[in-house]
């Protein structure tokens, strides 16, 4: 134990036969840390090589390598082995979709302010869920992880993970049904936020289309659709920019749920 826990001391003359089990605990340490990168929605995207993804999370295995008590691997061969795993992997895994869900309210209120307004015909093959989504909901996704970047959101979310060690210790197996909970407002939190940043663009849209109504109920020989149709896209896009800090505060505010959602789990853990 004192090998595995001062691999950095004993590098250089570590023995072959310590080097399995030196290997088994720090691939240990690695699955919480990279179970949350495959699945969160920073770390996790498809457009980052999943080379990159591994070496980063080896990386980070190794300061917790030195820093977190390690078990004995050894004595944990068997059942109590695939135990721990799934309990790594259900902590990093639940902390990502936490995150993905939360985050996912910027693509839905995009999907609903394109259709909204018109918008929905510009699309584009999204690499991340390989299906067709509008370009304003990719512009707001993007908006969101510009956010979560300037408000250090992403160190923020690490350092959770890496205080989860000292709330729950490798080899520790007892996994509360909070999970489940946090979940479900995570998707309620999701469908509001994406109302609130939908709702200023899409009640101006509507008294856009009261006000052509009006026109063309007065005008009969305007054409409806070549009318209406320019100049609500043109006014979506005002919108967008008029209600820019308005969507950039509940960005902000997704940002700090989402910590708070994390900060959740790992209490729930004790």
């Amino acid at each position: 134990m004192d090998l595995v826990n001062n691999f950095s001391q004993n590098l250089p003359g570590l023995e072959l036969s310590s080097l399995v089990t030196i290997i088994g605990a720090l691939a240990l340490a690695s699955l919480r840390v990279g179970s949350f990168f495959l699945a969160s929605p920073l770390f996790g995207y498809r457009i980052i090589p999943l080379q990159v993804r591994i070496v980063i999370s080896f990386a980070i295995s190794f300061i917790i390598f030195n820093q977190v008590e390690m078990p004995d691997i050894e004595a944990l061969a068997g059942f109590p082995l695939f135990s721990i795993i799934f309990v790594e992997l259900m902590i990093g895994l639940t902390s990502g979709v936490l995150l993905t869900v939360l985050f996912s309210a910027s693509s839905l209120a995009g999907e609903k302010i394109a259709a909204s307004t018109g918008l929905s015909f510009a699309g584009l093959i999204d690499p991340e869920s390989g299906t067709q989504t509008p370009v304003i909901s990719q512009i707001l996704s993007l908006f969101m992880i510009v956010v979560f970047l300037s408000l250090d959101g992403h160190l923020l979310a690490l350092s959770v993970i890496l205080e989860s060690y000292k709330v729950l210790p490798i080899g520790a197996t007892n996994i509360n049904i909070s999970m489940i909970q946090l979940g479900i407002d995570a998707g309620g939190l999701m469908f509001k936020f994406g109302a609130l940043i939908m709702l200023p663009v899409v009640v101006g849209i509507t008294l856009l289309n009261v006000v052509i109504g009006i026109v063309t109920r007065s005008a009969p020989t305007l054409n409806l659709f070549s009318f209406g149709f320019p100049i609500t896209m043109l006014f979506a896009f005002f919108l967008l920019y008029v209600c820019s800090i308005t969507i950039g505060g509940n960005f902000s505010n997704i940002t700090n749920v989402s910590i708070d959602f994390i900060h959740r789990l790992m209490e729930g853990l004790m």
